[in-house]
């Protein structure tokens, strides 16, 4: 079996069909085949149309070819180029002249377009032309993860390193000391999280009031992470005359009015249509039972070709169950999650894009802005809850127009949350069967079922009698008790006779009839420290107890001229 392969229905200008239809392997590999036949034929133009991908590893042009002609400075158009880029993105060819030209911006573009080089390569340029002040920074960036932060400064280092720029990475779970002197020494541009960047500027050590430009990446996962009170209150800390950068994969109406908030008449930038999927993708799902699940992933991965693999899981607890299971069928495999301190977190990704590990079972912690290269498939154990994280998932594979491959393992009762990805991306996902399981259709409600061990199968519910007299409903109404049987073994055994009984303590006598009046008259505890009314009229002052010094007369006040007579 070479895998569990399924063509893509929105190319070469075939419609899909209205009812997914289960297909088996080799026809699913054949119309795969086919599709890239029809997409790799010539045109029948003369002059081929170019591709919108950046190929990495494509010769670099000696003069920067397109990126020189966006505007951007030598310095910066010469790193671009040994990185290997020859072509800007859409998003990038559209974005940089605006950047350049001063002006906000507010960017849409599916995942894998480079989006982070639309805003990184012109900040290089508008940056390079005066230093930075200590606890000042120059320019600012909010990354929803420590993973993305941290994949945002890895590029700020490989195209500025033609220009004397700094920059500082404040993310949560580093030395806040080591931050603090970071920033001490004046940076050129801030890359932070924003709970850390509050955390800093609440103990006094970062002042924004010298930010002449925000970035705020991945606006939807903002959002989606709770951070957008905290994102009002730095955008609250900034100047007003700044320049502003706002970009999302995904456009909501939440994010639609975020953007009014924070950009001034902004360019507005969509390359492709808000949620869409690659059309390097090659997508796929398969209906197991959620007991299933797990034997189902085994099979698909050893019979594909994968070179290294994310899979998804929704919850954090599911990732550890997962990774154990492929740990103990001897697979080479790694777990990331957000419980996970940051040290352990940094030091996974190293060892999967190492190649040290070939899978990776993550959270959605992941899913978001991470540029693994090369990345052959994302699996999605579990159809994730909101659509847009669908594609967020299955966008970490086919980046920089390589082919990728995303497959999904849904479960009977999922079909609420695959009606709504199929949605919001415009069209159904096509459906594939494994080897060695039976088809299954949807269930028909969506309940979800617990993951566990069964407990075996319910008890049938006995049918109720129907009452056809009176005397038959009340006996069916008001069932009369049975009397509860003793077993014999716990009956206790007859007393005998003959045995001695013990003797009872005697009681004990009860006191005189005089004592218990007495008792009876004595005031009760609550009552004892109350203030009886024959105690005599209230004392005025001191009473008859008058203290001694002010019984004595004072002397008569002579008057003043007396006085000073006298003492002259």
């Amino acid at each position: 079996m070479t895998g569990a392969r399924c063509a893509r229905l929105a190319t070469g200008g075939r419609q899909p069909p209205t009812r997914a239809r289960t297909r088996s392997l080799n026809e699913i590999i054949a119309a795969h085949a086919e599709d890239e036949a029809h997409l790799d034929a010539p045109a029948p133009s003369p002059e081929p149309a170019a591709d919108p991908a950046v190929a990495l590893d494509a010769p670099a042009l000696d003069d920067g070819g397109a990126f020189a002609e966006l505007g951007l400075s030598p310095e910066v158009v010469q790193a671009v180029t040994e990185k290997g880029y020859r072509t800007p993105t859409p998003i990038q060819a559209q974005a940089i002249p605006s950047i350049l030209m001063g002006r906000d911006v507010l960017g849409t573009a599916q995942t894998g377009t480079g989006k982070t080089g639309g805003f990184v390569l012109p900040m290089l340029d508008i940056l390079s032309g005066s230093r930075a002040r200590a606890r000042m920074p120059r320019s600012l960036i909010l990354e929803p993860t420590r993973e993305l932060a941290l994949q945002v400064a890895e590029n700020f280092v490989q195209y500025g390193k033609y220009l004397k720029l700094t920059h500082a990475l404040l993310i949560g779970g580093e030395s806040l000391s080591d931050q603090k002197e970071v920033l001490m020494r004046g940076v050129d541009v801030l890359i932070a999280t924003p709970g850390r960047l509050i955390d800093l500027f609440e103990r006094g050590g970062l002042l924004l009031t010298d930010t002449s430009l925000l970035v705020i990446d991945e606006a939807d996962r903002m959002l989606d992470m709770g951070f957008i009170p905290d994102v009002e209150k730095i955008v609250g800390l900034l100047p007003q005359n700044r320049q502003t950068l706002f970009f999302s994969a995904t456009m909501a109406p939440e994010i639609r009015r975020l953007g009014d908030a924070f950009l001034t008449n902004p360019r507005e930038i969509a390359v492709s249509r808000p949620a869409s999927v690659a059309t390097t993708i090659v997508a796929g799902l398969t209906i197991v039972d959620e007991l299933d699940k797990r034997e189902a992933l085994r099979r698909i991965i050893r019979s594909e070709e994968v070179q290294n693999a994310l899979i998804f899981c929704n919850r954090k607890r599911d990732v550890d169950i997962l990774y154990k299971s492929l740990k103990r069928h001897q697979f080479s495999v790694g777990s990331l999650h957000g419980d996970m301190s940051q040290p352990e977190r940094f030091a996974t990704l190293s060892k999967f894009r190492a190649g040290e590990l070939r899978l990776l079972v993550c959270s959605d912690v992941a899913a978001r802005g991470l540029d693994i290269g090369g990345l052959s498939h994302v699996f999605n154990f579990d159809v994730p809850i909101h659509a847009e994280d669908y594609v967020h998932r299955i966008g970490r594979t086919g980046r920089a127009g390589l082919t990728g491959h995303a497959y999904t393992l849904a479960s009977p009762h999922d079909r609420g949350f695959v009606e709504a990805i199929e949605k919001l991306v415009g069209s159904p996902i096509p459906r594939f069967q494994v080897e060695g399981f039976a088809p299954l259709d949807w269930a028909e409600d969506d309940r979800p079922r617990r993951r566990g061990r069964s407990r075996g199968p319910a008890k049938p519910v006995k049918p109720k009698a129907k009452a056809e007299t009176f005397e038959d409903a009340t006996a069916i109404a008001i069932p009369v008790p049975k009397p509860r049987r003793r077993s014999k073994a716990k009956e206790p055994a007859p007393p005998e006779l003959d045995a001695p009984q013990p003797e009872m303590p005697p009681p004990a006598p009860r006191p005189p009839r005089e004592s218990r009046d007495r008792d009876r008259d004595r005031p009760r505890f609550r009552d004892r420290y109350r203030r009886d009314d024959d105690l005599g009229p209230a004392v005025v002052g001191f009473g008859d107890e008058v203290p001694a010094f002010m019984l004595l007369r004072a002397s008569p006040r002579r008057p003043l001229a007396e006085a000073v007579t006298e003492h002259e």
